[in-house]
């Protein structure tokens, strides 16, 4: 095992146990979760949100922040350093983009190391299953985590406002949902997840730390023959597709959730 705990650090940003948020029984009963000093430090950014009445002009004054903020605007992208080198400034638009492309590159490995550092929990598989903290296949998981290509443009605090814009808008406009959302993922075989069953005969599946549904089982049956289906609480939720207004996965009906223990119903 990775450690006494099976499902992260003793420590994170959010103020509550890990182990209490990986559990199923958290799913149940949420509240609501914050990522440290995040909200403080863009003060001006949610005052401002909160005089909006309009969703989509929500969503374009997050991304116009960030935009400024972080730099990455086009005409800033094209800018080269003194040695004439083309200057690559990492986004969180991008890094959802890749992930949506493979969640097992560098890119995805990024993301599962802010899952981790921020909510604490740890992924239990990255291009295979991470078992223990001396094999290779962590070793790779961490380099590839670490990567300064991907940590030049304050990369989690990106992702630390995206969280929190994300739950913003839930409590706002209750969307997706107020509390929870049914969702779906497909897989091709039950054999390589970890399943188990609770004292009351539920099924709980034992996720990575961050993981991808959908809302349309149809699209989940594109991915496997074996349909997943669980109550998401949108404190959980990091990402879904109509939350911004320019991004890489529209049509995909993409939700991002921090992952843990879920309930979970399997169909097909």
């Amino acid at each position: 095992m990775l450690k006494t705990s099976p499902y992260g650090h003793s420590s994170n940003l959010i103020g509550i146990a890990t182990d209490e948020l990986a559990s199923y029984e958290f799913n149940s009963h949420p509240h609501a979760l914050h990522i440290a000093g995040t909200r403080e430090a863009s003060a001006g950014l949610f005052a401002q949100l909160e005089q909006q009445t309009s969703y989509d002009t929500c969503g374009q004054i997050f991304q116009d922040y960030m935009c400024v903020v972080f730099g990455f605007e086009a005409e800033q992208r094209l800018r080269t350093d003194a040695a004439g080198r083309r200057r690559y400034r990492n986004s969180y638009l991008k890094l959802i983009q890749d992930w949506g492309l493979d969640s097992n590159n560098a890119q995805g490995a990024v993301f599962k190391g802010w899952v981790e550092s921020r909510f604490g929990l740890f992924p239990n598989y990255h291009k295979q299953r991470l078992a223990n903290f001396m094999s290779q296949e962590w070793l790779i998981y961490i380099e590839e985590k670490m990567h300064s290509r991907y940590h030049n443009n304050c990369i989690y605090m990106q992702l630390d406002l995206l969280y929190e814009y994300c739950q913003w808008v839930i409590t706002r406009f209750h969307k997706p949902a107020a509390t929870h959302k049914t969702l779906y993922r497909g897989i091709n075989a039950l054999d390589t997840h970890q399943l188990w069953q609770n004292a009351a005969g539920d099924t709980i599946l034992s996720c990575n730390s961050v993981v991808s549904f959908t809302d349309r089982r149809s699209i989940a049956s594109e991915f496997g023959s074996v349909i997943l289906e669980v109550q998401v609480p949108m404190v959980k939720l990091i990402f879904f597709t109509d939350l911004l207004p320019q991004h890489a996965l529209h049509g995909e009906a993409e939700y991002l959730v921090i992952g843990g223990q879920y309930q979970v119903k399997i169909g097909r």
